[in-house]
């Protein structure tokens, strides 16, 4: 059992997949980890995501302590993100999912030949 705060999780997987589990997650986890982006490039990247939803997850990932939010004090205000080191953290995670996304398809892709193959 992990209590992570005040929240009991029976195993560490059930914790990191409340984390960053979701749709959009792994995803704004992912293009922050290439740099620093301000909220409409986030928005940019990420053309699916509504503006309710984006803002949602960000303040959420920013709770756990994965981003950082910092507040320019200009007019009109700028807001840009970036991943802590705990974000960072995640980086070789999901690398290793995101490669396996691509080994998966290809196999499917390669199954997917083989039984056309067998139709003809």
């Amino acid at each position: 059992m992990i209590t992570f705060k005040n929240i009991q999780y029976q195993c560490s997987m059930e914790l990191t997949l409340d984390l960053i589990g979701g749709k959009w997650k792994s995803l704004i986890l992912w293009h922050l980890g290439e740099s620093t982006l301000r909220f409409s490039e986030l928005k940019k990247t990420l053309p699916k995501i509504t503006q309710k939803m984006l803002t949602q997850q960000l303040r959420e990932l920013e709770a756990s302590g994965l981003v950082n939010r910092f507040i320019y004090t200009q007019i009109p205000p700028k807001v840009e993100y970036s991943l802590t080191p705990a974000g960072k953290s995640l980086l070789p995670i999901l690398e290793t999912l995101c490669q396996w996304g691509l080994t998966y398809a290809n196999a499917s892709k390669l199954v997917d030949e083989q039984l056309c193959k067998g139709i003809k």
